[in-house]
């Protein structure tokens, strides 16, 4: 172990996964072809957007969003993880800055995750509740400044939240965990962590209530308009949408929840590792499946109207 005090060392070493030997390579092989489908699946989905001019619309290029932070969140972590798996723990280091990095991009992924959730949901509420007035509302124009505010916003907070841990003077060495993160960066430090503290918790509730805020206010207006509605294909339309939208949103949820409860029990840390692969692999893996399922429902809806 390396878990010394040792003066702002830019050598830092990674916890990993604790697995028994005659476990590693299933478990290397599963976390590798899980990595593979979500590369597959995700690009898969983009191309067909980008190649079907039926789906040059705002639903489908905000959808974009989710697959672009399906890759660029799982990227980030598996490969590293995999190397580190057949490295002995002893020799499972890396850089500070590459840490610090690798921190960021895990926090602005999952960030993003919730931003670009909260924009998709606000398309869904004017396709449902205002139909006139949609192509008016969301041009393209308008799809480019929900995206930009989607991954500005994440990264602002993020931004800030690392901002904060990098001031910190270090003196220790291991980050525990499988992967870098703010909370095991500002754990090396042996100032006060006060402020970083409430700022985190602070930038939890202010994101997770905008999230679950946004969701209820938009799904209880749709609720309202579909009950009080005739019309019936408004109401088959509402369902198909916003039923795919909020299964992807809860099993982000879930997956969030899972993770920050077992920050709590300190006891079961394997299980909170083992819950912050899953954090990034069952949404990765499930979400071109769900809207992948919805892209071919579509098309074959537009092919039916040409």
């Amino acid at each position: 172990m390396m878990e010394n005090y040792t003066y702002n060392s830019f050598t830092l070493q990674l916890e990993g996964l604790n697995v028994s030997k005659d476990s590693v390579y299933p478990v290397f092989l599963c976390l590798f072809f899980s990595y593979l489908f979500i590369i597959v699946a995700n690009v898969g989905i983009a191309v067909l957007i980008f190649m079907d001019k039926n789906l040059h619309q705002p639903m489908y290029l905000l959808l974009l969003n989710l697959s672009v932070n399906d890759l660029f969140g799982n990227s980030i972590i598996l490969p590293r993880l995999l190397i580190d798996m057949l490295r002995p723990p002893s020799e499972r280091l890396i850089s500070y800055y590459e840490c610090v990095v690798q921190a960021f991009t895990t926090h602005m992924s999952s960030t993003a995750v919730h931003t670009v959730l909260m924009i998709m949901a606000f398309d869904r509420y004017v396709a449902i509740c205002n139909p006139l007035r949609y192509s008016a509302i969301m041009t393209n124009n308008m799809v480019i400044k929900l995206t930009v505010s989607a991954w500005g916003v994440a990264f602002v907070l993020v931004g800030i939240l690392l901002g904060l841990t990098i001031r910190l003077n270090r003196c220790r060495t291991l980050i525990r965990g499988i992967y870098c993160n703010n909370a095991s960066l500002f754990q090396l430090s042996c100032e006060s962590v006060f402020i970083n503290n409430v700022y985190g918790l602070t930038f939890t509730v202010v994101l997770f209530t905008s999230s679950i805020g946004s969701m209820v206010l938009t799904y209880t207006k749709i609720t309202v308009v579909c009950l009080t509605s005739k019309n019936k294909s408004l109401n088959s339309k509402a369902l198909k949408t916003c039923s795919t939208h909020l299964i992807v949103y809860l099993i982000m949820f879930l997956s969030g929840m899972s993770v920050i409860a077992l920050h709590r029990f300190p006891q079961y840390s394997d299980y909170r590792k083992l819950s912050s692969v899953l954090f990034h692999i069952v949404p990765g893996s499930l979400n071109p499946i769900i809207y992948g399922v919805a892209v071919q429902r579509d098309k074959k809806v537009f092919v039916k109207v040409a």
